[in-house]
């Protein structure tokens, strides 16, 4: 049991070893990403051995530098005081199309290269043109491709959870998760209404949002969100704050949530019973709520189970995979979560993984405790999903008490 206890301290050491290197990153990564993003791949697509015509190299060189100076003006003023939506869709839009250039024309430059001088393909100059062209060529197939991903209603994935401890008489019960929908500067009112007839098509006994609803204040972005209020199930619709929330008045998005129709489960749970058995729905705020200064609001798992009998089953919903420990440690049973986006535009998923214990599916954490990880219902920031598409998700819970079929 000590060797266990050991084992969990070194790896949480580790965990938060990691996550202060992660916070170091992030307070530099707005000086030193956009010069990145995009004077690496100016050099490797015009200046690497291309040798381009003088004309192509300065056009070239000027569309780049106008990116380095326009993405980050435009960020400013579509996501900071001014909150204009035109300013942060150029700006979220360039930031996903360098992200992709950037990522495509290292990977080709270090493995394409080579190989084609292995291959004996052409001179130096040729095999330089080659990567560049590969390079854009990906790089806009991907975009395409990862726009359409972004704005389509999010396929439905299904999968049946077995909790040890569910009764008999609440197997079979269906869970939906929507989580991350993200309204936003590209308005999805006409998606969101899509989003949520196709979870009305599922026959939900229990409907979850777990957070991030949008990015913008309640009011401002009322009009997208208000399809949410059609959204049926047989027991309870229930929500828990994201972290997004408290970037823009949580309280109002809670009280819009409830005016909806919606159970905003802030540390608190409610009972959903069937057969004889009984389930415990929690709730808990984001892990950024009592940070946010925000009265009442704080990520309390002791006060969302108070008063709930311990012999029960335990469903939590919190916003970030990175609550499972504290999850674990009090004996949820099965916990739901979002934030991760499984990446959104990869390979940006190798360092959400340094934030985060799960970036999508299920996992096992400690003894008892299931966490599952969707990849989110719509997109934040960038239009673009690339290798990872959004989800509506149906579980189906099963007890191990069941019948077995004849």
């Amino acid at each position: 049991m000590t060797g266990t206890s050991e084992t969990r301290s070194v790896d949480g050491a580790a965990r938060e070893a990691q996550q202060r290197r992660l916070r170091r990153l992030m307070r530099l990564l707005p000086l030193i990403a956009p010069v990145l993003l995009w004077t690496v791949p100016c050099w490797l697509l015009l200046y690497s051995g291309q040798h381009w015509p003088l004309a192509v190299t300065l056009a070239g060189t000027a569309l780049f530098a106008l990116g380095l100076i326009g993405m980050p003006l435009a960020m400013v003023r579509g996501h900071g005081k001014r909150q204009q939506d035109r300013a942060a869709i150029v700006g979220d839009t360039l930031l996903g199309a360098s992200w992709t250039l950037f990522t495509w024309s290292v990977l080709l430059g270090v493995l394409l290269r080579p190989a084609l001088t292995v291959t004996g393909v052409g001179d130096g100059q040729d095999r330089a043109r080659i990567v560049t062209w590969a390079a854009l060529g990906t790089a806009a197939v991907l975009l395409a491709w990862g726009y359409a991903e972004a704005r389509r209603v999010p396929r439905v994935r299904r999968l049946d959870v077995e909790l040890p401890r569910l009764g008999a008489g609440l197997d079979g019960t269906r869970v939906v998760l929507i989580t991350d929908t993200h309204y936003g500067p590209l308005d999805r009112a006409r998606w969101s209404a899509r989003v949520c007839d196709t979870v009305n098509t599922l026959d939900a006994d229990l409907v979850c949002h777990t957070g991030d609803i949008a990015d913008g204040t309640a009011e401002r972005r009322r009009a997208q969100a208000t399809p949410l209020g059609t959204v049926q199930a047989t027991r309870a619709r229930v929500y828990v704050t994201g972290n997004h929330e408290y970037y823009s008045e949580a309280q109002g998005w809670v009280d819009l949530m409830d005016e909806l129709g919606w159970e905003p489960l802030r540390n608190r749970h409610l009972l959903l019973e069937r057969g004889g058995d009984t389930l415990v729905v929690a709730g808990v705020d984001d892990v950024t709520a009592e940070s946010s200064g925000l009265a009442g609001h704080r990520a309390h798992l002791a006060g969302a189970l108070h008063g709930a009998d311990p012999d029960h089953p335990v469903l939590l919903l919190a916003h970030q995979p990175k609550f499972v420990d504290q999850a674990a440690a009090g004996g949820v049973d099965l916990q739901l979560s979002g934030h991760t986006h499984g990446g959104q535009i990869w390979p940006f998923h190798h360092l959400v993984r340094i934030d985060q214990p799960a970036l999508a599916g299920l996992s096992r954490h400690g003894a008892r405790t299931l966490l599952y990880t969707s990849r989110g219902t719509g997109f934040w920031g960038p239009p673009f999903r690339v290798f990872a598409p959004s989800e509506i998700t149906l579980l189906v819970l099963r007890s191990s008490q069941r019948p077995a079929s004849p």
